[in-house]
C-alpha cells in the first residue's frame, strides 16, 4: 500500500473536513443489483431443477455450500454500498485555528511482550519523533514480558530523548520561567518587612484619628495600599495580600517544577502479574496502562511493537475528534470514539507469498464500513478517545462484577479494552458502537510494520484472528446486541460469518475429485440449462468484485482469494476450537523469521492437491483409451479442478518459500 495523502495539507482547502462516495460507487451498485438478481435466479434454479436426488449425500451439502456463498456475497456487496472517501485538514491548518495551548494531550501505547528490544526501540524512536508539542506527548512502552533488556533500552532511550535539542529547548524555556518566578518570590520576601511596617504605620495613624488626606506622604502610602488591596479584594489587609501572593507564586513554581519533571516523555510500564488472576494478554496490558495512574492523555494512540508511525500521524488524525461550534465560537469534542488508519508492512517480499497485503480490507471494505458508522478498530495504527474507552469499559466491568464479585481483582485489567476475546480490538469497537459512539476510517498510510515472513508465524496469526472473531460471535452476537444499528450488525456479522467458509470450501474442492474417480455428479445436469444459469451469475460476480477492488493490483486480489480458500483447514480448526469450548490462549506473532519448511502445516491442502491431480490424470487416461463417458462434463470438472489447484498452490508454495540468499 502506498501512502495516500487524503487531502493536501495546505490551507487552500475549503472547510476542515469533507466526505463523499468513492468513485464508481454508482457503477458498482448497478452491477451489484444485477449480480444479486442473477445469483438468486441461479440458486432458485439449483433448488428447483438441478438436485440429483439419487445422490443426496453430496447434492445437499453442495447446495448448502452454494447458498452459504451467495448469502456471504450478498452481505459483501451490501457492505460496500456506501464507501466513503474522507478529506480532512491537518491540525495546524484548521479554520479557524485551534490554538496549540488547546491541543489535546496524547499517550502513545506501544504494546509488546517478547519482541526483540531493537524492534521496539525503532517504534519508540519514531513515536518520539512525531510532530507534536513535546509537553503534550507521552510515549509508553508497555512491556508485558517485564524484560530487563527492554527496561534498560527504555531508560537509555528516555535519557537520550531528554538530551535532544527539542527537549533541551523546552528545558531552557521552563528554567527561564521558573527563575523569573523564584526571583519574584525572593523580591516579595525582601519587600515583606517594609510592607508590613507600612501597614502597621497606617493602622497607628488611623488609631490616633489622624486625617491621612491632609498629609501628602501618608496619602501616597495609603493610596498605594488601597491599590494593592483592590487587585485582590478578598484580603482585608496587606498581610493577607502578601500571604496570598506568596501562595500563588509557590503554586506557580511547583507547577513549573512538575513541567520540568514531566518532560521525560518516554516511560516504561511493566504490569505485575498476580498468580491466579487472569492476565488477559494484550487487552490486560493496555488496560493496566490506562488504570495504573501513570497515564492521563485525552487520547491514546495504540501501536504494535513493530509498527513505526510517521511524524504527521497525530496532526492528520486528531482533527476528526473536534467540531467547531459557531454559536459559542470554539472547538468542541464530538462523539467519535476512535479513528482507524491502514496497516501495511515494509518487509513484504516480492510476490507477497503469505498474502499479507490487505488493500482490499484497508480500502473498499473499511471505507464501506465507515459509510455506515461501522469502521473496525484493528488494534494498531489507531487513536482512541480515553473517555469513550473508559466509560464503556467500566460499564461492562460493572456487569461482570454483578455476575461474579471475585472479578474485582481484575478491575485494572478489564475496565477499558475488551478482554472477552483474543481479538480484543474488534470486540472493543463493537462495544463502543453499541454504546452510541462513532468511528472513522482515515485512508492514509501513517504507520508501517513487520509482517510475519514464514508460514508458521502467518498461520498462528490468522488462527488467532479467526478464533477471536468466532469467540465474539458466541459471547456477544452482534445480531442480538443492544445499541447496534442494522448496518453495524450487518458488518460485524458478515465478518464473523466469513470464518465459517472452510466447511463450504471442503465441499467445493472435493466435488471434482469425487467425480473423477466415481463418476458421481451432485447436479442433475451439466448441459445447456446449467450453463445458462451458472455462467451469467459467475461472470457478473467476478465483474462486480473487479469494480469493488478497482485500483488494487490484480495480483493482490488474486492472492487474497487464494488464501481465502486455501486456509480452509485453519478456519475449520478455529470454529471447532471455539464451539468445543477448548481453552484458547493469546499467542504473540513472532517478529523474527522462523526458518524451515512447513509441509506438515499444510498436509490437508497437499492431500487435496495430490488427489485432484491424480483425478485429472485418471480422466485423461480414460479419454486416451476411449473409455470416457460424458467428456464435456469431465472438461467442466477439469476446469473447476484446475481453478482449485491454482487456489491451493499459494499456501503450498508458501510452505517451502525461502527468502533470496542476498536478502
Amino acid at each position: 500500500m502506498t501512502s495516500v495523502s487524503v487531502v493536501n495539507n495546505s490551507p487552500n482547502f475549503s472547510g476542515n473536513s469533507r466526505s463523499s462516495l468513492k468513485k464508481r460507487t454508482l457503477l458498482f451498485r448497478y452491477l451489484a443489483e444485477i449480480n444479486l438478481i442473477f445469483g438468486a435466479w441461479y440458486i432458485y434454479w439449483r433448488i428447483t431443477h438441478s438436485i440429483n436426488f439419487d445422490l443426496l449425500w453430496l447434492a445437499i451439502p453442495l447446495l448448502i455450500a452454494e447458498i452459504y456463498s451467495y448469502i456471504g456475497g450478498m452481505m459483501f456487496v451490501i457492505g460496500l454500498w456506501r464507501p466513503l472517501e474522507r478529506q480532512i485538514k491537518s491540525l495546524e491548518y484548521l479554520t479557524p485555528p485551534l490554538l496549540k495551548s488547546h491541543w489535546p494531550t496524547v499517550d502513545v501505547f506501544i504494546a509488546c511482550y517478547n519482541e526483540p528490544p531493537e524492534i521496539v526501540e525503532q517504534t519508540a524512536r519514531a513515536a518520539l519523533a512525531i510532530d507534536y508539542p513535546p509537553t503534550k506527548l507521552r510515549v509508553y512502552i508497555l512491556d508485558d514480558g517485564n524484560s530487563s533488556q527492554m527496561r534498560a533500552m527504555s531508560e537509555k532511550l528516555g535519557i537520550e530523548d531528554l538530551q535532544s535539542p527539542l527537549l533541551q529547548q523546552e528545558v531552557n524555556r521552563i528554567d527561564s520561567e521558573l527563575a523569573d518566578l523564584m526571583k519574584r518570590s525572593h523580591d516579595l520576601e525582601n519587600l515583606k518587612p517594609t510592607l508590613i511596617d507600612a501597614e502597621q504605620w497606617l493602622q497607628n495613624l488611623q488609631a490616633e484619628n489622624v486625617n491621612i488626606e491632609e498629609y501628602t506622604d501618608t496619602k501616597f502610602v495609603y493610596s498605594l495600599r488601597q491599590f494593592l488591596l483592590w487587585l485582590n479584594p478578598h484580603p482585608q489587609n496587606l498581610d493577607e495580600r502578601i500571604v496570598t501572593e506568596q501562595q500563588l507564586l509557590e503554586q506557580a513554581i511547583h507547577q513549573k517544577s512538575l513541567e520540568l519533571v514531566s518532560l521525560s516523555r518516554l516511560r516504561y510500564i511493566a504490569r505485575p502479574k498476580q498468580p491466579g488472576v487472569p492476565h488477559h494478554a494484550k487487552a490486560g496490558n493496555l488496560n493496566y496502562a490506562i488504570f495504573s495512574g501513570e497515564t492521563s492523555g485525552e487520547f491514546i494512540l495504540t501501536l504494535d511493537a513493530d509498527h513505526i508511525p510517521k511524524p504527521q500521524f497525530l496532526k492528520r488524525v486528531l482533527p476528526y475528534f473536534y467540531n467547531y461550534n459557531l454559536f459559542v465560537g470554539q472547538y468542541e469534542q464530538n462523539k467519535i470514539a476512535f479513528v482507524q488508519t491502514p496497516q501495511d508492512f515494509y518487509n513484504i517480499p516480492a510476490g507477497d507469498p503469505f498474502g499479507h497485503r490487505a488493500n482490499l480490507f484497508y480500502g473498499p471494505l473499511q471505507q464501506g464500513k465507515d459509510g455506515m458508522n461501522a469502521a473496525f478498530y484493528t488494534g494498531t495504527n489507531a487513536i482512541l478517545r480515553r473517555e469513550a474507552l473508559i466509560s464503556v469499559g467500566l460499564q461492562y466491568f460493572v456487569d461482570e462484577y454483578a455476575k461474579d464479585e471475585k472479578r474485582l481483582d481484575e478491575f485494572e485489567l478489564i475496565g477499558g479494552v475488551s478482554s472477552n476475546s483474543i481479538t480484543e480490538d474488534m470486540n472493543t469497537a463493537m462495544r463502543l458502537h453499541s454504546a452510541g459512539w462513532q468511528s472513522v476510517y482515515h485512508h492514509e498510510l501513517l504507520a508501517e510494520g513487520l509482517a510475519p515472513d514464514d508460514l508458521s508465524s502467518t498461520l498462528k496469526q490468522k488462527l488467532r484472528w479467526a478464533q477471536g472473531t468466532i469467540q465474539v460471535l458466541v459471547r456477544e452476537n452482534p445480531l442480538s446486541k443492544p445499541g447496534l444499528s442494522f448496518w453495524q450488525r450487518l458488518h460485524y456479522f458478515k465478518t464473523m460469518y466469513s470464518y465459517f467458509s472452510g466447511f463450504a470450501t471442503v465441499i467445493f474442492i472435493c466435488c471434482p475429485i469425487i467425480y473423477f474417480f466415481t463418476g458421481l455428479i451432485p447436479v442433475k445436469t451439466y448441459g445447456y440449462e446449467f450453463a445458462l444459469h451458472f455462467f451469467p451469475a459467475f461472470l457478473l460476480n467476478r465483474l462486480t468484485f473487479l469494480i469493488a477492488g478497482w485500483g488494487i493490483p490484480a495480483r493482490e486480489i488474486w492472492r487474497s482469494e487464494q488464501y481465502a480458500i486455501a486456509l480452509f483447514p485453519l478456519l475449520i480448526q478455529a470454529v471447532w476450537s471455539v464451539i468445543s469450548g477448548r481453552s484458547i490462549k493469546f499467542q504473540v506473532t513472532p517478529k523474527q523469521r522462523q526458518s524451515g519448511i512447513y509441509f506438515q502445516l499444510v498436509w490437508p491442502q497437499l492431500v487435496i492437491f495430490t488427489l485432484t491431480i491424480l483425478g485429472m490424470i485418471w480422466s485423461l487416461y480414460r479419454f486416451a483409451i476411449g473409455n470416457l463417458h460424458d467428456p464435456w462434463v469431465h472438461l467442466l470438472n477439469g476446469a473447476w479442478a484446475t481453478y482449485n489447484l491454482l487456489l491451493l498452490w499459494s499456501i503450498i508454495h508458501a510452505a517451502f518459500w525461502q527468502p533470496p540468499q542476498d536478502a
